[in-house]
């Protein structure tokens, strides 16, 4: 029987991929989600009544949504001006 044959791989190069910012941007959005579910499970399990238990989840949600906000505000206006100091031209003293 012969020996299989190798499957050839891409050459390795450069990928293109999201800024780094937007990046660590939607690791912190996905870590405040995931607390956003899991605060109310837990009180639950630890016996807190269903309506503050979803008063904590919705009161984290919303706080997560203003941070989200901020955030990706935060995100195009340092893009924004990174963009203008790069075209503008600035004396040098």
């Amino acid at each position: 029987m012969p020996a299989p044959r190798p499957v050839p791989r891409p050459a390795p190069g450069p990928r293109p991929g999201p800024r780094p910012g937007t990046d660590a941007a939607r690791e912190v959005i996905r870590w405040a989600v995931f607390s956003c579910v899991l605060v109310p499970v837990v009180l639950l399990w630890c016996g807190t009544a269903p309506t503050a238990a979803v008063g904590a989840g919705l009161g984290l949600a919303a706080v997560t949504a203003v941070c989200r906000s901020l955030l990706v505000r935060s995100l195009r206006e340092t893009a924004r001006g990174v963009a203008d100091h790069t075209r503008a031209s600035t004396p040098v003293d």
